[in-house]
């Protein structure tokens, strides 16, 4: 209720209502108006800041959800970032050391994203630009690296069937049987020639055999010569084994293969004999790598324990003479 005011009229001696000019209704009124738009704005404030309107909630629940969701986006790039790191070491270390293949260059496997892909979202203004092109980057990076580390399984892959193919072309058997290790009678080294009796460069080693006796190729490979070439080896076969490896059987009596004949390891490919210079029925058996005649002992593996392996070394070390000149 509006308080009315009164002054005292000295000339009538009593007290007289005031009346309110024009001028100052209106001020009242402007002045009510204004207060009362101040109160509701001031309501308005502190009920949002406290209660916030529906639109407000449903946004801040949007910021809420997309925050967390964005942590566990960023854990799981954390995550798979670590694993691309765990693929890309047994690569390097495990894999391509097996295959004797080269690491692929750190530069190659990097992932390096061009900073110019993102001119476009620069350009946006967005308000999480950051959080927003970091997590892109992050990605992109990653994708690369599983294109690289995919073409690098794919070359994984050939150089294990080419593995394969090298691990069954190498000689690595006995030509003979030789159970009990008695065959072999001469090693590879300087041996007693004998027919000049003299010490020379034996290329190979002997093997006692009966003429006839079974002569198996040592490792898969093509059929290089079978035949009589002039010189002390007398009738012979050679099998070209690919990956650098030759080798050589001679003093033959008969052959079972043809120049061109695809051949597997263990596969009988002639007999033995005593043609050439030979002082005795016997197969000369020799390794050649790469252009370099080798022990060929060094190669009886695959059909030999720890224990007979060790057996075959010392008997092929004995300086003797050796059956055939070569």
């Amino acid at each position: 209720m509006a308080r009315i005011k009164f002054y005292y009229d000295t000339e009538t001696c009593q007290y007289e209502r005031v009346k309110a000019s024009r001028s100052e209704i209106v001020l009242n009124i402007l002045g009510f108006l204004l207060a009362s738009m101040v109160f509701s704005g001031l309501f308005f404030f502190v009920f949002s800041a406290w209660f916030g309107s529906p639109n407000e909630k449903r946004l801040q629940k949007e910021n809420e959800e997309l925050k967390t969701y964005y942590e566990i986006l960023n854990n799981e790039v954390v995550t798979i970032s670590k694993m691309m790191s765990a693929l890309q070491d047994r690569d390097d270390n495990i894999y391509r050391t097996v295959f004797e293949s080269q690491p692929i260059a750190a530069s190659e496997r990097s992932g390096v994203v061009n900073p110019n892909k993102y001119k476009a979202l620069l350009e946006d203004d967005l308000e999480q630009e950051g959080l927003i092109i970091n997590t892109h980057a992050r990605i992109d990076k990653l994708k690369k690296q599983m294109y690289v580390q995919t073409k690098s399984y794919d070359e994984i892959v050939k150089l294990a069937k080419s593995k394969n193919k090298m691990l069954a072309s190498i000689p690595a058997i006995q030509p003979v049987e030789n159970k009990g290790l008695h065959a072999l009678v001469s090693g590879f080294g300087m041996r007693i020639h004998p027919i000049y009796k003299v010490r020379k460069m034996h290329t190979g080693v002997d093997f006692h055999a009966k003429v006839g006796s079974k002569v198996y190729s040592t490792g898969d490979g093509v059929v290089l010569t079978a035949g009589s070439p002039e010189s002390g080896y007398g009738n012979e076969v050679e099998i070209d084994h690919g990956f650098g490896y030759v080798t050589k059987y001679a003093h033959l009596s008969q052959f079972k293969v043809r120049p061109g004949q695809k051949v597997k390891r263990g596969e009988l490919i002639a007999y033995s004999g005593n043609t050439g210079t030979s002082a005795a029925p016997h197969l000369h058996y020799e390794v050649i790598k790469r252009g370099q005649k080798v022990n060929p002992v060094y190669f009886f593996y695959n059909d030999l324990n720890t224990k007979e392996y060790e057996e075959i070394l010392r008997l092929s070390s004995v300086e003797n003479q050796s059956l055939g000149g070569e």
